[in-house]
């Protein structure tokens, strides 16, 4: 890990997004004590707890495959870190208890694990981490085993659950729909390194970077070229023809890579806009994605399946406009992915 420098607010719930490999895993298991560090610091309410075993840092930790002993109930996995440091059974009841109610299990203590469903288990797997007070409760990748509607549901959950109690969380995903669903800010990560910061709607309307805006949805990233920036507006040359975008937060260089989401792709009847193609249907249900070329360049754009005036089919020559207020700007030699 190089140049890696987080700071979470009391209460808030911060993602760490990125590739497999890039090092969220290894953030997570050195704030737990699970793993050592050469260089650095690690503070938790201002004291540094770098030097503190796991069991001393008041962190709690969700794994990925929950981690629950599959022999023991509901009640003794919840228990088990309090009667390992041997916690009056008074307290151990009345903690547990606590625990269960805090993530709507009341009732599940006598059961086995095999005997709940994933998202129950998850729970579980939370209420033994919230036993122990946490300071800071660590989740790592922990909805990756659910199937897609179960993850849709447990995730909401778990950000009620979260914003309920106020536990500060840092919580680990490659999935950006889970990143920008749960999270007040989203740390995007590549090579141990942490691409940018902010707000889900930051990070996806104004990517610091090419790779972030890859990582993070779809993106057309197009060569263009600034013009001139008139009345408040940047002009740029763009496939041909000449569009004005937001001026940028920094000085730009005039080449530069246009950056659009395919929401900002606008198809029309031929003669409204750029003369394309439509190459390839995908229908996604809710969308349907098109793959169309402007002289030789493939743009992708989406628009509702439901209540289209007109159905556009493969080979079809439309009219392709932008979104301009959508226009996002990066400087082209800073823009490597």
């Amino acid at each position: 890990m190089t140049d890696f420098n987080l700071d979470l607010a009391p209460g808030e719930f911060v993602t760490l997004l990125g590739p497999s490999g890039c090092g969220k895993t290894t953030v997570l298991r050195t704030l737990a004590g699970l793993e050592d560090f050469e260089s650095g610091e690690i503070l938790l309410d201002s004291r540094s707890i770098a030097r503190l075993p796991a069991h001393h840092r008041r962190i709690g930790l969700v794994f990925q495959n929950y981690a629950l002993f599959p022999h023991m109930s509901v009640f003794e996995n919840v228990a088990y870190s309090l009667r390992l440091r041997r916690v009056a059974e008074a307290t151990v009841r009345s903690e547990v208890a606590t625990a269960l109610a805090a993530v709507g299990l009341d009732d599940y203590g006598p059961r086995l694990p095999g005997q709940l469903s994933g998202g129950q288990q998850q729970r579980v797997a939370v209420a033994r981490a919230l036993v122990m007070h946490p300071d800071l409760l660590l989740f790592d990748e922990p909805l990756s085993n659910l199937d897609a509607k179960l993850r849709v549901q447990v995730r909401s959950e778990l950000r009620r659950l979260q914003r309920r109690l106020g536990t500060t969380a840092l919580f680990v995903t490659h999935d950006q729909d889970e990143a920008m669903s749960l999270s007040d800010r989203i740390a995007v990560m590549k090579s141990g390194r942490i691409e940018q910061v902010g707000a889900p709607e930051e990070i996806y309307a104004r990517p610091a970077t090419l790779f972030v805006a890859q990582f993070v949805g779809k993106v057309n990233a197009l060569p263009a070229g600034v013009v001139g920036e008139p009345n408040g507006k940047v002009e740029i040359e763009l496939l041909g023809t000449r569009v004005r975008a937001p001026v940028p937060s920094a000085t730009f260089p005039k080449d530069v890579l246009a950056l659009l989401r395919p929401e900002a792709i606008t198809l029309g009847q031929p003669g409204e806009g750029l003369p394309g193609r439509v190459e390839e249907i995908e229908y996604l249900g809710d969308l349907t994605e098109y793959r169309v070329r402007v002289g030789d360049t493939v743009l992708t754009a989406v628009r509702s399946a439901l209540g289209d005036s007109w159905r556009i089919r493969e080979g079809d020559q439309v009219g392709v406009g932008f979104k301009e207020q959508t226009i996002h700007l990066l400087p082209r030699s800073d823009s490597n992915a």
